[in-house]
């Protein structure tokens, strides 16, 4: 889902057309629709290019099998464009796109267990042949309390969907439970999600996936359709005010806004869950070679 001017558009989640609808916000019914000749391998994300493009971002790879991923540009006017992209590291499963003022785009991968990649292009991509893309950083998102989205506590750290303010401020990430804002400093998207993010808790949606700002700085978010269960179009309101820049000498998270609790860093945050991963598989260990032993006898 994303934002232009005035204008909510959103797509559906795979499909064998790229094809954006323009959503009534009052009973989300289509207004209308842009699509083109394109037949994409699962389609997952909707970013804004710098002119008011829509770049629908082909990510999925839930097999880990494709050797390129794509973004499709559909321009105001005109033909649409397709760029392929290349991981460094070998495929990746993402929903996650973001698109900086300078037409770069940002994939951030769906990871379960393990901090999320973050991968950008050299600079906007072109031509025929497909671009390579660039690890950058990763993001361990902290714990979550808030209920919601078909995987329990571990939805709470798989990032399904992105976004950024109409001012290029602020940047999103959202999961199944929660939207995670990241003050952007200088323009600079990688240095913003290495930062401390601001929660904002978006509980009870059935699969939640899409995530936009309106240019007052409104979050909206959706969700799909789930066990019969339909998703809704919400909005916290003035969502991107709740996040402050950081000092530009230190590079350090200011104080959040009075009301609004940052969690701790990241990479601590994973720590206790990495460990009891740890444990498990050690226990399983002992337990094969217990029943091997058995067996043997």
């Amino acid at each position: 889902m994303v934002v232009d001017g005035d204008a909510v558009w959103a797509m559906a989640d795979g499909g064998r057309r790229v094809v954006v609808h323009r959503l009534d916000t009052d009973d989300c019914t289509v207004r209308a629709s842009r699509t083109a000749e394109v037949d994409p391998f699962d389609a997952e994300d909707l970013a804004r290019g710098p002119d008011g493009e829509l770049w629908v971002g082909d990510l999925g790879d839930n097999r880990h099998e494709r050797e390129t991923v794509a973004v499709v540009v559909l321009p105001r006017r005109g033909e649409a464009r397709v760029h392929r992209l290349t991981y460094p590291d070998g495929p990746h499963d993402a929903e996650a796109l973001l698109v900086d003022g300078a037409g770069v785009p940002y994939v951030v991968t769906k990871e379960a267990g393990r901090p999320a990649g973050v991968y950008r292009t050299e600079g906007p991509p072109s031509g025929p042949d497909p671009t390579p893309l660039v690890r950058v950083g990763a993001v361990a998102l902290p714990p979550s309390d808030t209920v919601g989205g078909p995987l329990g506590g571990l939805g709470s750290r798989v990032v399904t969907g992105a976004a950024t303010s109409a001012d290029g401020h602020v940047v999103a990430l959202r999961t199944y439970t929660d939207a995670w804002l990241y003050a952007v400093p200088d323009g600079d998207v990688g240095a913003a999600l290495a930062g401390a993010p601001t929660r904002v808790p978006l509980p009870d949606e059935p699969q939640g996936e899409a995530i936009a700002f309106t240019r007052d700085g409104t979050l909206l978010s959706a969700s799909e359709t789930r066990d019969g269960r339909a998703g809704e179009l919400r909005a916290v309101p003035a969502a991107a005010a709740l996040v402050t820049a950081p000092p530009a000498e230190t590079g350090t998270p200011s104080a959040a806004p009075a009301g609004v609790q940052r969690p701790a860093a990241p990479d601590a945050a994973w720590l206790p869950a990495a460990l009891g991963a740890a444990a498990v598989v050690v226990l399983l260990g002992l337990l094969t070679l217990v029943v091997g032993a058995r067996r043997r006898r």
